[in-house]
């Protein structure tokens, strides 16, 4: 039996049951083409780095005390994992940006890497969610709100197709919820 590696695979986007996935990244792209929402999403992407999280961590941590602490080094354990897992999934799948295979879609902020899938802004932004809010659940109105403008941002920059992102979410809300159960539910499983 022969295993293909994903990068001898045909680009998804050639194939016809991508042709949604395709059409949604154009229509998002061209809307960020106008100026002011480039902009706003431009900064949202920028903010989606690190620094609105690495903000958080270090808030919580001189806010809340004790606390604040332990929640914001449970956030970073998991953003440590989220990164590991979302630049193996990279190298391993390959798939080319939307604004290198797809015409008609021009990446509005430069890539931070060359691959597509995962969306690893989403990927952390939803993992960080995920245990903020199981700290601080009074959160929820930022976080979630934020978090959905990141995982917007990279369809409409051009950098993901919204496949990218949503397989993202899925990764990250696991990823979440695992590092969850480890910290709070698996140890009182042992004691």
């Amino acid at each position: 039996m022969s295993v293909t590696s994903p990068s001898h695979l045909p680009d998804p986007v050639a194939l016809p049951r991508h042709a949604l996935d395709r059409r949604m990244c154009i229509a998002a792209n061209r809307w960020g083409a106008r100026h002011a929402v480039g902009v706003f999403f431009g900064a949202i992407s920028r903010l989606g780095d690190g620094v609105f999280w690495y903000a958080l961590m270090l808030a919580l941590a001189l806010i809340d005390g004790r606390r604040g602490l332990e929640a914001a080094t449970h956030m970073a354990a998991t953003g440590l994992v989220a990164l590991l897992l979302y630049r193996i999934l990279k190298r391993w799948t390959r798939r080319p940006r939307p604004f290198r295979t797809c015409p008609g879609v021009i990446a509005h902020v430069p890539p931070l890497d060359e691959f597509s899938f995962p969306s690893g802004h989403t990927l952390q932004a939803v993992g960080f969610t995920v245990v903020a809010l199981a700290w601080y659940p009074l959160l929820a109105p930022l976080l979630l709100t934020f978090t959905a403008l990141v995982a917007a941002s990279r369809v409409i920059l051009g950098l993901h197709y919204p496949s990218d992102v949503l397989a993202a979410i899925f990764v990250g809300s696991g990823l979440g919820a695992l590092s969850l159960w480890l910290v709070h539910i698996a140890p009182q499983l042992l004691a």
